[in-house]
């Protein structure tokens, strides 16, 4: 019998819709591990302040292995004792200083990473894309998401070559958004880019409500920012990374080291196109952007 633990982050009031924990318990299933049989999957959800004492009620549960969702890898950093420990992560974990380099982790985290810095300015220009007009963009971000730094930088060289001004507006925790939200109003952007992260998606729902009374285009970069009432979205798809931890958590259940297997990342991304968000801003989308589309939400 082996013992998996699941550190999830509840950033908001209610937690995030459950697609991660889903998605890595499937994975797990896939690959023979059966919760009752051979594995004990300990689930432990909280708050980003309280991962370090939920990580010692895992270690106490005597897990082989800690899965942690997005900001709470950070926490819980320096709390699993010799424990390996999985991360997923739209940013870079080298900048964030979780693994010595992505080829060789060199330590006991490694896990899967969401190109957040290469995809930063194609996000951008394809938001453009769906209006050529636009001179002016808000990016909001969790201003604790690792790698936030090089993803802004990319983004403001490609927005140099598209002709674009930026602004960026930072949030911590769900608290802060109204005030980015005023923020992003007097700025008066053509348009909202989201940095994808565990936070941003949670407060998805907020950010379309947001958008649509201003009629602004948006783009981020899982699935769940365009179904969430935004206007689109481009990367990878956040099931399928889960489902790509699981995969990492039966190489570790099986004896291989932490230290030894590279961060993966993506192997797929998807154009996510919401036309009901689009009709809402009074947007017609070109036919050329619909092409491009892996999904189009119409209901």
């Amino acid at each position: 019998m082996k013992r998996v633990g699941w550190l999830g982050w509840r950033a908001d009031t209610t937690p995030m819709p459950s697609v991660p924990l889903q998605a890595f318990r499937a994975g797990l299933a896939d690959l023979g591990w059966k919760e009752g049989d051979n594995l004990v999957l300990e689930v432990r959800i909280g708050e980003r302040e309280q991962a370090p004492a939920l990580a010692a009620e895992l270690l106490r549960a005597g897990v082989d292995v800690i899965a942690a969702q997005g900001a709470m890898v950070f926490a819980s950093r320096g709390h699993t004792g010799t424990t390996p420990l999985l991360f997923m992560i739209n940013g870079d974990p080298v900048e964030a200083g979780l693994v010595a380099s992505l080829a060789r982790p060199g330590g006991l985290a490694t896990g899967v990473t969401g190109l957040g810095v290469e995809l930063s300015g194609k996000r951008l220009e394809i938001i453009k894309s769906a209006k050529p007009s636009m001179k002016r963009v808000a990016l909001l971000a969790n201003g604790r998401h690792a790698g936030v730094t090089t993803e802004l930088a990319a983004s403001r060289a490609v927005a140099s070559a598209l002709g674009l001004e930026l602004d960026y507006f930072p949030v911590a925790n769900p608290g802060e958004l109204d005030t980015a939200f005023a923020a992003i109003s007097a700025y008066r952007p053509d348009a909202v880019v989201a940095f994808p992260d565990t936070l941003i998606n949670q407060l998805a729902k907020r950010i379309a409500e947001f958008n649509t009374r201003l009629r602004l285009p948006s783009i981020s970069g899982f699935s769940e920012f365009a179904l969430a009432g935004n206007l689109m979205s481009y990367g990878p798809n956040l099931a399928e990374f889960y489902r790509q931890l699981a995969r990492y958590a039966d190489k570790l259940l099986r004896g291989a080291k932490p230290a030894e297997l590279p961060v993966e990342q993506p192997t797929r991304l998807a154009l996510t196109l919401n036309m009901n968000a689009a009709s809402a801003i009074g947007l017609k989308l070109p036919p050329s952007l619909m092409l491009r589309a892996d999904e189009v939400i119409r209901s």
